[in-house]
């Protein structure tokens, strides 16, 4: 699917307040490079943000803009880096080694401000209690909780699935609130249950929760997660940029 013209602008306006950027500034930049015969790769086009008091390093690239926001030093060491390389993760770890550059990653995101809906099965339930959360992330492996984040999701929509003595949790969908504007999405399956269209489904049911809400949906995803990359596409999420990141001291 694509996004409706205006769905664009109300994304930039919630990464730019997010960022701690002006609010027209990803617009403005877009507007500027499209008017410009240079290179939209030019890092002179980027649009940066000193902040000395960051604990982190981030790049962002939105629908043909991009914006770098850390340290001054950390800006003045990307300043000859185009935004293709300043995108991987290994280019910001190598900036920011002898300051203890670590962690976090690259991550492709995904927009979308309507999805198809899809209905569960009339044997499956849908709970959104915690202790339902917990017992799911406790049947998945660590990296894989750890990477969705479940617990720092508010809204949270777990597919249960009955056996012979109880209901079986097998897949979340959740979102969190993003400046009052987007909805940051997560899904987790346990093992066993996937490949079944549980996660899609799961997915589904917090995308519709979140739009109506009144919010624009973002999908991030590890740009190695192909499993992850995958779903958002077969959802019908739309790509609209990268960001990338590391932790600093």
């Amino acid at each position: 699917m694509t996004l409706e013209p205006t769905s664009a602008a109300i994304i930039q306006l919630a990464w730019a307040r997010h960022l701690g950027l002006d609010d027209h500034a990803f617009a403005n930049a877009a507007t500027r490079a499209a008017a410009s015969s240079s290179d939209p790769e030019d890092p002179a086009n980027r649009i940066t943000r000193a902040d000395e008091s960051a604990r982190s390093v981030v790049f962002l690239r939105l629908f043909g803009a991009s914006a770098l926001v850390g340290p001054q030093w950390a800006l003045d060491a990307a300043k000859a880096v185009p935004d293709t390389e300043l995108a991987q993760h290994v280019t910001l770890l190598t900036l920011t080694r002898s300051h203890g550059g670590h962690g976090l990653g690259s991550s492709a995101l995904f927009f979308a401000d309507d999805l198809p809906l899809r209905q569960p099965s009339d044997d499956l339930t849908v709970s959104q209690g915690n202790p339902e959360v917990i017992r799911l992330e406790g049947l998945c492996p660590p990296d894989d909780v750890n990477e969705v984040g479940l617990q720092g999701l508010e809204h949270r929509f777990t597919v249960m699935h009955p056996d012979d003595q109880n209901s079986t949790p097998v897949a979340c969908g959740a979102y969190s609130e993003v400046e009052g504007i987007l909805a940051n999405m997560g899904v987790l399956v346990a093992p066993p249950w996937r490949r079944r269209g549980l996660g899609t489904l799961a997915a589904s049911i917090a995308a519709h929760e979140a739009l109506a809400a009144g919010l624009t949906l973002q999908w991030k995803a590890d740009v190695s997660n192909t499993g992850a990359l995958a779903m958002a596409r077969s959802l019908g999420f739309a790509t609209g940029g990268l960001h990338a990141s590391v932790l600093i001291g």
